[in-house]
């Protein structure tokens, strides 16, 4: 659909109309033919040449000035309406990478794989599926480490979750360290930031902030904590191994669920791949993007081709001049 974005330059079509009436107005006729004599010619040989036009020139400088006119009102072609991407959230993928997570008690594609195997393509589909999203990636065990801070490169996100090694931040769970790391990263926008705690239900028995201290601050900020619980039976083969040094603190501390229940997020129990693809479609309800309304229209600018073509009568009127001239 073509339309005129500065239709009142139209207007200015009158004075260019009225100027190019008058000049018509005052040329005189045609100019006379040019005569071609030459002494070594017999006289009936003479030769006889139509001048040139002197009303020609006149029309190009007129339809020029129009054309220019034409070219101040804007004509555009309108097209489909500009969809602007989903409005989304800070996210942090806080990722347990002790000892247990090695355990295998899934299933995939009929044989058995490691609890990390189906952590790393579940959470790679779930970030390939949330555009507008900022995700973050930290990785705990013994030791905490951000793989990436929130960013809007999913690519990049994606890329770090494929990197995860079981025990690459040691044996042990600080799980009270990794929250405290994540509530750092996360900046609230319009929509609340969240935290996708993933871990295996083992208990916190490193580090120097406890999951009760973590949790206090997350309720004060109002970030919202989800947690996936990987493996039916989190005190499966494997588990003694990580649990070589007792917790440093006496007092009860909130497991998973208490984490979720107490930050009004979700604890969601992982026994098979069926149980990861559902979670998954639960979180996307649970934190949905904002669809922001389209306000901009894809639009084709056509006033350079009445440009170019004024150009060109301007250049041909001048040329023809010359000839007169000559």
């Amino acid at each position: 659909m073509l339309e005129l974005a500065q239709p009142l330059w139209l207007m200015l079509l009158l004075p260019v109309a009225g100027w190019t009436w008058l000049a018509w107005r005052r040329t005189q006729g045609e100019a006379p033919a040019v005569i071609l004599n030459h002494p070594a010619l017999p006289l009936a040989e003479v030769g006889r040449l139509p001048a040139p036009s002197l009303r020609v020139p006149l029309m190009l400088r007129g339809t020029a000035m129009a054309l220019l006119v034409l070219a101040l009102t804007q004509p555009r072609e309108m097209g489909d309406w500009i969809t602007p991407p989903p409005e989304g959230r800070d996210m942090v993928l806080l990722i347990d990478t002790s000892l247990t997570m090695s355990i295998r008690d899934f299933t995939q594609a009929g044989r058995e794989v490691e609890r990390m195997t189906v952590l790393k393509a579940t959470l790679s589909r779930f970030i390939e599926g949330r555009s507008g999203d900022r995700f973050g990636v930290i990785v705990f065990g013994s030791e905490v480490a951000t793989l990436t801070p929130p960013t809007f490169d999913r690519a990049h996100a994606i890329a770090q979750i494929q990197r995860l090694q079981v025990g690459m931040a040691g044996p042990d769970t600080a799980l009270g360290d990794a929250l405290g790391m994540a509530l750092k990263q996360v900046q609230t926008r319009r929509l609340r930031p969240a935290i996708i705690l993933v871990s295996d239900g083992a208990d916190n028995n490193a580090g120097s902030l406890t999951p009760a201290e973590s949790l206090a601050v997350a309720r004060q900020t109002g970030v919202a904590i989800h947690t996936l619980q990987f493996g039916s039976d989190p005190f499966a083969a494997g588990r003694a191994a990580s649990l070589g040094s007792q917790p440093n603190n006496s007092e009860p501390q909130p497991d998973l669920a208490d984490l979720s229940r107490l930050t009004q997020g979700q604890h969601f129990a992982i026994g098979s791949a069926d149980d990861a693809a559902r979670v998954i479609r639960a979180i996307d309800q649970l934190e949905p993007t904002l669809a922001n309304p389209a306000q901009q229209r894809q639009v084709r600018e056509w006033y350079w081709v009445l440009l170019a073509l004024a150009a060109v009568a301007l250049a041909g009127a001048r040329w023809l001049s010359l000839r007169h001239s000559a």
